[in-house]
């Protein structure tokens, strides 16, 4: 959604009819997950992606036209079907993609939601006379449209809490999209150094949300960092609880100074984050063990350290020691690494 928001928002200051194109369903090797999202304006701009390119033009089309007659539209591609060879889906894979008018109700309560970090779930009914129909649900109802009832609301609620990834679903003999849209991922860098200033570019074009720890201000200033959303100058032991530790809440700690590394460390590794690196060499990483035993962590929670940092790459730059970083960051969160 971030890779949109700008856009919308320009088209919408401009009073340009907007539609929005959602995947909803996939099989195969389609190359877009559900969920991702493209954004088209009456004349012809367009953001995002829906298929990697392969059906994007139909899709226009078809979300065009739904800006004419203001009517929603569930459409269905496969590597069987005519239209889709003919708009170049041969990968082997299939898609729904949904398109739509642009709600700017919706849109405006969603993306104060996203940029908040909340969880939000949206439920939009994808065929038969409710086709278009939306409710939202936070830990709450937030929004729905005038189509739905009480008892439509209540069993989609229902929805909502159990259904924790986006996709398309049967719902009293019509489908239906579920659209999760999750907190982002949090990046903590301990360390303002050289390789944390491609690191945190990297993390937010890859939807992170990105804190740096440094208590040495010259090292973590907002002239070196102007696009991090938080620096804090104080050591990690204090800063770490202040931002928050949780599985969605990944750690690279960079700075190769004991006094600070190993506060974050003896902070971090206790918790249920998914991910602590730490740059340094093997000998380095010798003391540091015996410094973290000393310390009380188990050989079982030091074992949790990713070092040295990241993916080998063979890197010689800091742009590819933080490419290598991130590239593990993602692996552990995708669940390969």
């Amino acid at each position: 959604m971030f890779d949109i928001i700008e856009t919308v928002d320009f088209w919408l200051s401009q009073n340009r009819p907007v539609a929005m194109a959602t995947v909803t369903k996939t099989w195969g090797s389609a190359p877009r997950r559900e969920g991702s999202k493209m954004v088209v304006s009456s004349d012809l701009a367009m953001a995002g992606s829906v298929s990697g390119g392969c059906v994007e033009g139909a899709v226009i089309e078809e979300a065009l036209a739904g800006l004419q007659d203001k009517q929603p539209r569930l459409l269905k591609f496969g590597v069987a079907d005519d239209t889709a060879w003919s708009v170049g889906l041969t990968c082997g894979g299939k898609i729904h993609v949904f398109v739509e008018p642009l709600d700017v109700d919706w849109w405006t309560l969603l993306e104060q939601r996203i940029k908040n970090d909340q969880l939000t779930t949206t439920i939009t009914v994808l065929e038969g006379d409710l086709a278009g129909e939306k409710g939202v649900f936070g830990d709450e109802l937030l929004y729905k449209t005038t189509g739905l009832t009480d008892d439509h609301i209540a069993s989609l609620k229902q929805i909502a809490e159990t259904t924790h990834r986006s996709g398309q679903i049967t719902w009293q003999d019509t489908e239906i999209m579920v659209d999760v849209s999750n907190p982002r991922p949090h990046l903590i860098i301990i360390g303002g150094v050289h390789v944390a200033i491609p690191l945190q570019a990297f993390a937010r074009q890859l939807g992170f949300r990105v804190s740096i720890i440094d208590p040495r201000q010259a090292f973590a200033s907002p002239e070196r960092f102007p696009e991090v959303e938080t620096i804090l100058h104080t050591y990690p032991d204090k800063a770490l609880p202040q931002l928050g530790l949780d599985r969605n809440t990944y750690l690279a700690v960079l700075t190769h100074d004991p006094k600070i590394d190993d506060k974050a460390l003896i902070t971090a590794l206790p918790t249920d984050v998914p991910y602590v690196g730490v740059l340094s060499s093997s000998r380095t990483h010798e003391k540091r063990t015996k410094r973290l035993q000393e310390a009380g962590l188990s050989d079982d929670v030091i074992e949790r350290i990713h070092t040295p940092i990241g993916i080998d790459l063979g890197s010689l730059t800091p742009e590819e020691i933080a490419l290598g970083i991130m590239a593990e960051i993602v692996a552990v969160r995708n669940g390969v690494r």
